[in-house]
C-alpha cells in the first residue's frame, strides 16, 4: 500500500511539473502574440533567464488542471477561473514587488482594479481562459499523458526538472542581487560576485525589458 501511494504522489508530481513547462512555454508564445497585435513589434517577454516560460501562466495552467478536476461545469470554471485568475495574478506580482522591487504590468489605468495588480477587465480573460481550458486544454491532457510516463520520457523529466530548478533559483537570485546593487549593497561574497559578473543589470533589463522599478 505504502509503495503503491508513494508512486502515485510521483507519478501526480511529474504531470504537475509537466504542466506547469507546458503553460510556461504557452504563456511566452501568448504573451509574444499578444504584444504583436498590440504594440505592432516582435517583443521577448520571459519570465526566466533561460528559455521561453513566463511562469505565472505555468502557475495558473496547475491552478486550472486542479480546478478542472473538481469543476466540469463551464460556467462555474469561468466564475471560479475569475478570482483564482486575478488571486494569482494579485499575488504574483505582489511578491514580485516585495522581493525584487518591481513590477511587470500595472493596470491602474482601467476600471475596476485592485491596486493595478489586476483588474476586472483581466479577471474576465481569466474566466475565458478558464472554460477554454476545460473544454479544449484539458481533454487534450488527458490524451498526451500516458506520454510522460514512458521509459525514454523519465530521463527528460529528470533533466528538464533539473534546468528549471537551476533556472528559477538563478533568476531569483540575479533579480534579487540586481534589487540590491541598486540600493548600493556591495557584493557579499562568491555567489553575489559571480552573479555581478555573469548577470549585470543590461543582460537583465533587456532579458526583462517589460518590468518597471517601484
Amino acid at each position: 500500500m505504502g509503495k503503491n501511494m508513494g508512486k502515485k504522489i510521483v507519478i501526480y508530481i511529474v504531470k504537475i511539473f509537466w504542466i506547469f513547462v507546458i503553460g510556461s512555454v504557452v504563456g511566452f508564445f501568448a504573451e509574444m502574440l499578444y504584444a504583436l497585435v498590440y504594440t505592432r513589434a516582435l517583443e521577448m517577454r520571459q519570465g526566466l533567464i533561460y528559455g521561453p516560460f513566463i511562469q505565472i501562466y505555468g502557475i495558473g495552467a496547475v491552478a486550472y488542471y486542479i480546478l478542472t478536476l473538481n469543476i466540469q461545469d463551464p460556467k462555474k470554471a469561468f466564475f471560479s477561473g475569475m478570482i483564482m485568475g486575478g488571486a494569482l495574478e494579485y499575488l504574483c506580482s505582489f511578491f514580485q514587488e516585495i522581493f525584487f522591487g518591481t513590477i511587470s504590468w500595472d493596470y491602474s489605468n482601467l476600471f475596476m482594479n485592485l491596486n493595478g495588480r489586476t483588474s476586472l477587465l483581466y479577471c474576465v480573460y481569466w474566466g475565458i481562459i478558464a472554460v477554454l481550458y476545460l473544454k479544449l486544454v484539458y481533454p487534450l491532457l488527458l490524451k498526451i499523458e500516458p506520454l510522460i510516463y514512458k521509459k525514454g520520457a523519465k530521463t527528460i523529466t529528470v533533466i528538464m526538472m533539473l534546468f528549471m530548478t537551476f533556472d528559477i533559483v538563478i533568476s531569483c537570485m540575479a533579480g534579487n542581487r540586481q534589487k540590491e546593487r541598486h540600493q548600493n549593497i556591495p557584493p557579499d561574497g562568491i555567489i553575489d560576485e559571480f552573479i555581478d559578473r555573469n548577470y549585470p543589470d543590461e543582460l537583465l533589463d533587456r532579458i526583462y525589458n517589460n518590468k518597471k522599478e517601484i
